[in-house]
């Protein structure tokens, strides 16, 4: 057909008045634009069998890889590749391998490669996306492996592109290529670093998606929401984005909180200072006003008991403060302290629980409350916390206690003015 028109279009122009050489040329170019026409209907018919049959089939299916396929163009680029196909085993039927410019085989057979590659990454975005619908995703992710593997798609296809064009073979550019390794090294190096460190990540399980990480150096505090070649991207608390090198969780430090959001508990770890001038032992008043504190009643009456047998079996003589044991305003505050905390249904009994006294300092006496709330749950967390430290500041001072803090300025006028008085 191709021959029959070149003859017909050259006998024609002949006959008008060309000569043999430029009816050639244009017997040639008609021949061309009659396989375009071609190869565009070829591509038409196959993207219209494709739409009313596969993809009504496809909407229809249960599975969602297909729809995935859709989503990424992979039917369409399919279709693309049959112009492809046609131009390039007709193209030198057409014109005659004499005839047929070189460039222009040139050009179908990089359209070839072309297509190609975008059907590569077409499949790999879909078994990317689809592997994320698994929970295993969120502790194995593929994320760097996909991108290293489109990487290594579209440098084959540029060392294919280029052997086309400078006739030569693709092992002869790869040879080449090798003396070129150092440049390529430094080139590729952040992408390499972020493959390893990705691999790293994954296999030592030391990220996954949905982590809380915290990472000062990058100014990251936040959920980890994706774990690509390069970077590791956190959600920080603020809503803003985190960027961090992948290969940089491998090297630096960092923490991860999901031990304790998969131990079901989280820590408080706070303390209070009382003034050390409202340390005292316990009066008889006050031991009887304690025990009227449901929660220390047998704590109070246990403890008097002791004492006095233990006073009592070594003959000590208690109108002396100092003799013996006695009972500290302080020490029952850590006692009330640690049954008011068991009584709680919110902290964990079964965890570290913990009310104790730390170092004197020169702010005080530091009583430190370690415990763990029920919940991870940041906002409920806080909730809790506050409403514990909100009970205890208010329960101080029927301990007669003090906690300590620096004068104010209306306590330093108020002294001075008792001064001047």
């Amino acid at each position: 057909m191709f021959k029959y028109i070149i003859n017909f279009v050259d006998s024609n122009l002949i006959k008008i008045g060309f000569n043999e050489k430029a009816a050639m040329i244009f017997g040639n170019i008609a021949a061309i634009i009659v396989l375009l026409i071609i190869s565009y209907i070829a591509f038409y018919l196959a993207w219209k069998i494709i739409k009313h049959t596969i993809l009504p089939f496809i909407q229809k299916s249960k599975t969602s890889f297909d729809d995935l396929l859709v989503k990424y163009n992979f039917f369409k680029r399919v279709a693309y590749f049959v112009p492809a196909l046609i131009l390039y085993y007709l193209f030198d039927d057409a014109l005659g391998e004499s005839a047929a410019p070189p460039i222009l085989l040139k050009l179908i057979d990089i359209w070839m490669v072309f297509i190609t590659i975008l059907i590569i990454d077409s499949v790999l975005s879909t078994i990317r996306d689809y592997y994320r619908r698994y929970e295993i995703s969120k502790e194995r992710p593929i994320d760097s492996l996909i991108q290293i593997l489109k990487i290594i798609s579209y440098l084959v296809g540029i060392l294919v592109v280029i052997s086309i064009l400078v006739n030569k073979d693709i092992s002869t550019l790869l040879i080449s290529l090798g003396t070129m390794s150092a440049v390529l090294m430094l080139i590729f190096r952040d992408p390499i670093l972020g493959f390893v460190g990705g691999m790293q990540l994954s296999f030592n399980d030391m990220v996954r998606i949905g982590d809380w990480i915290s990472a000062p150096k990058y100014n990251a505090d936040g959920t980890v929401i994706e774990i690509s070649l390069t970077v590791v991207k956190v959600q920080n608390w603020d809503k803003t984005i985190s960027m961090i090198p992948t290969y940089a969780l491998v090297s630096d430090s960092f923490i991860n909180w999901r031990g304790m959001e998969e131990s079901g508990g989280r820590r408080i770890k706070r303390a209070i200072y009382i003034d050390m001038d409202s340390i005292k032992f316990c009066t008889p008043e006050m031991i009887e006003k304690f025990k009227k504190i449901e929660a220390i009643t047998g704590y109070i009456n246990n403890k008097e008991k002791e004492i006095k047998e233990y006073n009592k079996k070594y003959n000590i003589d208690p109108s002396v403060l100092v003799n013996g044991r006695r009972q500290t305003n302080v020490g029952v505050f850590r006692a009330y302290l640690e049954a008011y905390l068991k009584r709680r249904p919110d902290i964990h009994q079964n965890m570290t629980f913990l009310v104790r006294q730390l170092q004197p300092t020169e702010k005080g006496l530091p009583i430190e409350i370690y415990v763990f709330t029920k919940t991870t749950e940041w906002a409920k967390y806080e909730a809790i916390q506050a409403d514990i430290f909100d009970h205890i500041f208010a329960v101080i001072p029927q301990f007669e206690l003090k906690i300590y803090e620096y004068p104010s300025n209306s306590g330093i006028l108020e002294a001075l003015s008792k001064k001047e008085a």
